[in-house]
C-alpha cells in the first residue's frame, strides 16, 4: 500500500513541475496556488517575481465551521475573493498544483469566478 501511495505523490510531483514550468505569476497578476490535503485546503496567491505570498486562506481560519469538505472549498474561496479584493486584486494564473480539475478544486475555482475573480 505504501508503495502506492509513493507512485502516486510522484506523480502529482511530476505533473505540478510540469505546470509550474509554464504558470507564473507577476504582482499585478499573481498566480493562485493551491494544495490539498485529505482534510483542508490551502489556496495562496504568489508574486513570483518578488517571491512573496501576497495573500492566502485555507478552511483552519474557519474554525468553527463543521461543514463538508466541498462547503469548506466555497468558504475558502470567498476568504480568499476578500483578502484578494483588499488588495485591489482581480485578475489571477490559476495554479492546481498538479491536483486533477474537478472535486474540491473545481469547485473553489468556480466560486472564484462567480465572485469576480478572472483567470
Amino acid at each position: 500500500m505504501q508503495n502506492i501511495a509513493k507512485i502516486t505523490k510522484e506523480k502529482r510531483a511530476r505533473v505540478h513541475n510540469r505546470i509550474r514550468s509554464k504558470v507564473s505569476g507577476t504582482s499585478n497578476r499573481p498566480r493562485l496556488s493551491i494544495f490539498k490535503s485529505n482534510n483542508h485546503i490551502y489556496a495562496q496567491a504568489i508574486d513570483d517575481e518578488q517571491q512573496k505570498t501576497l495573500v492566502s486562506a485555507s478552511d483552519l481560519e474557519l474554525k468553527d465551521v463543521k461543514d463538508k469538505k466541498l462547503a469548506k472549498s466555497i468558504l475558502v474561496a470567498q476568504k480568499l475573493v476578500e483578502k484578494l479584493k483588499d488588495k485591489k486584486i482581480n485578475e489571477i494564473v490559476f495554479d492546481r498544483g498538479g491536483f486533477k480539475y474537478h472535486g474540491r478544486i473545481k469547485v473553489l475555482a468556480d466560486e472564484l469566478r462567480k465572485l469576480g475573480i478572472k483567470f
